[in-house]
């Protein structure tokens, strides 16, 4: 056994171990799973199904990954939880793989935080550079953009997106769509304006910022229906692209409508 793998740490059969990942005290491992480069376990961790983890993940105590979904539908498909680089998972998290009407896949994408007690259900598609705040928990079939952020203890229904850049207001209930650099808050979630602080800290220009609040407030204006509203700022900002962003974003939603901000 590697010097890097706890002698208390059970492996099944079939896993596929990078020499370079580090198993620590009372870790499972199913069959079917497999840890790239200097994936380490730091204790207790659970990890079953066909469930792949990138090179430079860190998972803590008590997570347990790629266990079977909580569907009732579920009936024992080969589905995948399929987690990138460098992400680091904390103390009870929990992530399911796919299901057979979903895309058969989880798919979590690089440099990630997930703090305490997070949950990703099956089928969702989670970004880039995402962080998820103690508590805070995805549905089934949620996407869920590049850079966002929900604070802790908010739950986002299931089939939901979240557009890049967007930061969820913790204890908050997510049951719309969320464009993308928006700022949602509420029990139930309402609109609230553009993650204007996350946009500042992460580069974007003021010309950038004054744009996206120009056609935000055109966006979510009374003139016309929000269809006519969503044509128009794609007429007026055509040229830009993260405007546009947005626009196709609007443009493409399908289950649920567009959170928005409250009714004066």
């Amino acid at each position: 056994m590697s010097e890097n793998i706890h002698p208390t740490a059970i492996i099944e059969h079939g896993a596929a171990i990078a020499d370079t990942a580090k198993i620590g005290p009372y870790c499972t491992i199913g069959a079917n799973v497999t840890l790239h480069d200097n994936v380490t376990l730091k204790s207790h961790v659970v990890i079953d199904g066909y469930t792949t983890i990138g090179e430079g993940t860190t998972v803590f105590p008590f997570a347990s990954l790629g266990t079977a979904p909580q569907d009732l539908k579920f009936s024992g498909e080969k589905s995948e939880l399929i987690i990138g680089k460098n992400n680091t998972i904390r103390e009870y998290t929990t992530m399911n793989p796919g299901t057979e009407h979903g895309a058969m896949k989880t798919i979590v994408g690089n440099n990630c935080l997930f703090m305490m007690s997070t949950h990703v259900a099956h089928d969702c598609i989670v970004g880039n550079n995402v962080i998820m705040a103690n508590n805070a928990t995805l549905a089934g079939h949620v996407h869920v953009g590049d850079f966002v952020v929900l604070g802790g203890l908010s739950a986002v229904h299931q089939f939901i997106r979240i557009g890049n850049h967007a930061i969820i207001g913790g204890m908050s209930g997510v049951e719309n769509d969320v464009i993308p650099y928006g700022r949602v808050k509420g029990e139930r979630a309402f609109l609230a304006g553009l993650n204007l602080i996350g946009l500042e800290r992460r580069g974007f220009t003021k010309d950038n910022i004054r744009q996206l609040q120009r056609a935000f407030n055109q966006l979510f204006g009374n003139e016309g229906t929000l269809d006519q509203r969503i044509e128009m700022v794609a007429g007026d900002f055509s040229d830009d692209d993260l405007i546009m962003s947005i626009v196709n974003f609007a443009r493409a939603k399908d289950k649920f409508p567009l959170c928005q901000p409250r009714k004066k």
